[in-house]
């Protein structure tokens, strides 16, 4: 957005519209800002005088070489005067950090007293849903020990609806540059059930590659086209 300070749309999109707010600090304080400090400062300030739980942490680990001293004084200055206020918390580790953080919530939510959610029942959906997928994995390696790499490409099908989908057929445009690899024999994908399709792309692989996938729910039989590129 544009039209107003940096830390004036953070304060409204990210500490206005929080429950919890928990601010996490190294070895550096912040930038400075029209109304604090630093924009850190400024939000925790807004934070607590809105009224909302603020836990701020404090890392004990050990600061890089490189750090700023000017920033690293800045926050040092900062840290001495929490616990006046009783904002101050410590970690050493993220393992350290999570299980504070943890604790921090859970303390806040029950204090809170929300009310229970409400969730509304959903419909279930009659289709498939097709995610393209894809990860690079060590394929071999060179003379000098160096890995190869390659992407390996496929998609996973899940049966969203609450019924089996039978007779599962995927197919390819002949000439399209796909190759399948699974599903051209008639599967069954259960409901609820995801389903991995294996895929090979060649050179000649257009720049807008579709997989159509058929099926039948009880005695209708449905087809529909998935943008898989």
């Amino acid at each position: 957005m544009v039209g107003g300070s940096p830390q004036s749309f953070i304060n409204t999109q990210g500490v206005d519209t929080s429950d919890i707010v928990i601010a996490l600090s190294g070895g550096r304080l912040g930038s400075p800002t029209l109304d604090a400090v630093s924009g850190s400062v400024e939000e925790i300030e807004r934070a607590v005088d809105a009224g909302k739980p603020v836990h701020v942490f404090f890392s004990t680990a050990p600061l890089p070489v490189d750090v700023d001293s000017a920033q690293l004084d800045g926050l040092r200055a900062f840290k001495r005067e929490l616990p006046q206020r009783g904002l101050l918390g410590e970690f050493s580790t993220e393992f350290d950090l999570g299980e504070r953080v943890w604790q921090a919530i859970e303390h806040d939510v029950s204090a809170l007293e929300l009310p229970p959610p409400e969730f509304s029942p959903r419909a279930p959906r009659d289709n498939l849903l097709v995610q393209s997928r894809s990860a690079r994995e060590v394929s071999g390696y060179d003379a000098k020990g160096a890995p190869r790499y390659r992407t390996r490409r496929w998609v996973e099908v899940s049966n969203q609806s609450e019924h089996d989908a039978e007779n599962v057929v995927a197919t390819v445009a002949e000439g399209s540059g796909i190759f399948l690899a699974g599903f051209r024999e008639p599967t069954v994908i259960h409901a609820g059930q995801t389903r991995d399709l294996h895929l090979e792309f060649s050179l000649g692989t257009g720049d807008d590659p579709t997989l159509t996938l058929a099926w039948d729910w009880g005695d209708t039989r449905h087809e529909e086209q998935f943008h898989i590129g």
